[in-house]
């Protein structure tokens, strides 16, 4: 599943992770840490839909 920032639309593809934040590919959105920000905007998890 991708999720898509509302701020500035950045994806986060559950697939795919994030190794260079040491975010693992599988990692579910609902796995990621309560204080997750946008790395490229810094909003949080809130300001994240599902597409």
């Amino acid at each position: 599943m991708r999720y898509i920032c509302q701020a500035c639309g950045y994806v986060y593809d559950e697939n795919l992770g994030i190794p260079d934040l040491g975010i693992a590919p599988g990692t579910k959105f609902d796995d990621l840490p309560e204080d997750f920000a946008c790395p490229l905007c810094g909003v949080g998890k809130d300001m994240f839909f599902a597409e």
